[in-house]
């Protein structure tokens, strides 16, 4: 089980992300069209690094949401490959069962 301070951690990241996402995007796009003057872009790429650095996307970790794991996390099942072993051999997650020869 990871520590609750980084799983709230990682919410608050989230939120970030999903409140600059549109203000991150049209400064992305001032910054990188080639057609404008050099100092606008500038500028822009200015006010892109004022943002809170935790508002970029790159920052955020997929966890695994029933123990908050950040490695082994299986993006189809959105847990971890433990949670994912305990819930399949129980069978509680339709369609997976555990390989037995």
């Amino acid at each position: 089980m990871a520590k609750k301070a980084m799983i709230e951690r990682e919410k608050k990241r989230q939120r970030l992300v999903k409140r600059y996402a549109a203000k991150r995007e049209a400064l992305k796009a001032i910054a990188n069209n080639t057609e404008l003057p050099m100092e606008e872009r500038f500028k822009a790429r200015l006010k892109l690094a004022k943002l809170p650095r935790n508002s970029s996307p790159t920052r955020l970790r997929n966890r695994c949401q029933l123990t908050g794991r950040p490695r082994a996390y299986y993006r189809k099942f959105k847990i971890s490959r433990i949670a994912l072993r305990e819930l399949g051999s129980s069978g509680q997650i339709p369609g997976v069962t555990k390989s037995s020869w």
